[in-house]
């Protein structure tokens, strides 16, 4: 060994660089190509899962929107007064003349109507009833014998408030071709007057279960109810089919939140995706092949070693060469340090070519003029620190002397009994106090609240109706630090672009949940709402995929309060937009939760 290290030692310094690069690059290659390759493999999983949940998660979000439009069908059909009141008036006078029958058809059925026609995820909204008193009224109001021609509703066994699903639409006659693949929310009513009444509001399984119907040679989508039934398209004979009861047992317990693993699923590597549907008592489960992607991981390694091995080749027979040249460079740029060590910061390296020592000394140079630059910003910033000191006593001067002011007149005002002007003086001394306050750091969600409250207050005196504020903030949340004036500018977005057009009095609701780690503060507004195209728009003006404009119309104000929080907390937080057009607008800020 000694021999060897002498032998070694004796050799020139670019021969031992050449035995060196040898060493280094050949023989570890077997060990590196595995770590390399499995960090590959790992890399392009991960992205792949991770592409996977997005889908998955943004196709939950379709399905929860689905069900709630029919459960507002419902909800809407069960509220229409006016519609069971003109029934029960039918059945209850036995006979009824055109003209009222008329009316009730243009107006009651026709209303009902509407709302299956404007809205696009409905397919119908009918109403059974178990009486001939009145007619039938296509498409809304049927007798009960149309229902019973259903596969699900024969022997009258279904369940008020329940789903069906994936049933043909069999309520006419043979000679009319029924719709397939129809799923219902069934509503039973039976505190009606002399009669009992069934809700049907039903839509087509691809608009409910999106993914159902679009399975690939890759991809494939199943929904299972608690009933141990199996959706899935008819259309696509899938080879992961006869194994989804293994994979239903082994799915977990809690399914909350979405849940990922990789498997093998008929000794195929797959990724296997499980979500709880509740609102419809059931569990989504979605399965995606990895083989396509290994397959390219494995080329992309044999690749690698073909190149590896022309690479290595080369290097023994220019090594000598290459490390002579680098050599030469590199003292030049050590003769250089030396000199910076003396003190002489106007030194510079010179020109010695553009390969990575060439770039070490360009890099240099402009560490030395950074320097230079550096130390005359050093002096100047120190200049600003100084005014920035006198700056603020002068402000905290002039602020005293407002608080001041404002306390005199509000004295005034109480002198001469105008209360309503010494409140008002009161929420704005208390606005002008927190907005002053030179804070460093961030302010309690308690802090921000109370400020909305006076600029609330401070508000509804321009304005001639009334803003309500309405709070359900868990108390733990009102301790939680959050960034100084966080909360008021998404308050005075909701007045400005969502009520104050409305012009009648509404509330802003602010409710804070607690979760594992973190917890949310939502801002609901009951204004004009936006579409989901402006929504998608706006969350994208405030993450920065789309440059905003100076207008506060553009979302700078959110996209400010997105970067105070991100930076104050990191990536994981921030805030995102809910809302419907013509109802609300929920603006969703979330924050590290610490409990204490």
């Amino acid at each position: 060994m000694k021999k060897i290290k002498g032998r070694f030692l004796s050799l020139k310094l670019s021969h031992k660089f050449t035995v060196l690069i040898i060493i280094i690059v050949v023989l570890p290659t077997i060990t590196l190509s595995i770590l390399f390759f499995e960090s590959i493999k790992k890399s392009e999983i991960e992205e792949k899962k991770k592409n996977i949940e997005v889908n998955f998660a943004q196709n939950y979000s379709q399905i929860q929107r689905n069900i709630e439009v029919c459960l507002l069908s419902s909800q809407v059909v069960i509220n229409s007064d006016n519609f069971w009141n003109k029934l029960e008036s039918f059945v209850n006078d036995g006979d009824s003349n055109t003209k009222e029958l008329i009316y009730f058809y243009l107006n009651e059925i026709a209303g009902i109507e509407k709302v299956v026609n404007s809205n696009p995820y409905l397919y119908q909204i009918r109403v059974y009833i178990d009486t001939k008193k009145v007619p039938e009224m296509m498409p809304i109001l049927y007798h009960k014998d149309r229902l019973e021609r259903l596969s699900w509703a024969k022997d009258d066994l279904y369940e008020s408030n329940t789903w069906q699903f994936d049933y043909s639409d069999t309520i006419f006659p043979a000679d009319r071709q029924p719709t397939e693949h129809v799923a219902s929310y069934v509503t039973r009513m039976t505190d009606l007057d002399n009669f009992n009444a069934t809700i049907e509001i039903s839509t087509k399984m691809e608009l409910l279960f999106p993914d159902l119907y679009t399975s690939t040679e890759d991809e494939w989508t199943c929904f299972i109810d608690d009933k141990d039934n199996y959706y899935y398209s008819s259309k696509y004979d899938s080879r992961w089919i006869e194994h989804i009861d293994e994979l239903y047992e082994s799915m977990p317990e809690d399914l909350n939140l979405s849940y990922t693993v990789e498997t093998i699923v008929n000794e195929e590597d797959v990724i296997v995706l499980y979500k709880r549907v509740n609102e419809v008592n059931g569990y989504l489960i979605k399965i995606v092949s990895l083989e396509d992607d290994l397959a390219a991981i494995q080329r992309t390694k044999s690749m690698f070693w073909a190149i590896f091995i022309f690479v290595v080749i080369l290097l023994v027979v220019v090594s000598d060469r290459i490390v002579e040249i680098i050599l030469k460079q590199f003292y030049l740029i050590m003769k250089t340090i030396r000199q910076v060590q003396r003190g002489n910061l106007d030194v510079r390296v010179p020109d010695c070519g553009t390969d990575e020592i060439g770039v070490l000394g360009q890099q240099i140079n402009k560490m030395l003029s950074k320097i230079s630059g550096l130390m005359d910003d050093s002096i100047k910033r120190e200049i600003l620190v100084k005014d920035s000191e006198i700056r603020a006593l002068q402000n905290q001067i002039n602020a005293h002397f407002i608080y001041n002011v404002l306390e005199s007149v509000k004295m005034m005002a109480e002198i001469e009994e105008k209360y309503d002007i010494s409140d008002a003086l009161t929420s704005l001394g208390k606005l002008l106090r927190y907005s002053m306050k030179w804070v460093c750091k961030n302010v309690t969600v308690q802090d921000e609240i109370d400020y909305i409250k006076n600029y609330l207050a401070l508000i509804n005196l321009r304005f001639d109706y009334e803003i309500y504020l309405s709070l359900n903030v868990p108390s733990p949340i009102y301790s939680q630090q959050i960034p100084k004036m966080s909360l008021q500018p998404i308050v005075e977005n909701a007045i400005y672009h969502g009520i104050e057009e409305m012009a009648e009095d509404t509330n802003i609701y602010i409710k804070g949940q607690v979760y594992e780690g973190y917890c949310t503060i939502e801002i609901t507004d009951a204004g004009k709402g936006m579409t989901e195209e402006k929504v998608s728009e706006l969350q994208k003006k405030i993450e920065g995929e789309i440059e905003t404009s100076g207008s506060s119309s553009n979302g700078i104000g959110l996209k400010n309060v997105q970067d105070r929080i991100k930076i104050s907390f990191g990536y994981d937080y921030g805030i995102s937009i809910a809302s419907k057009k013509d109802c609300y607008t929920k603006v969703i800020v979330k924050i590290p939760f610490v409990s204490e």
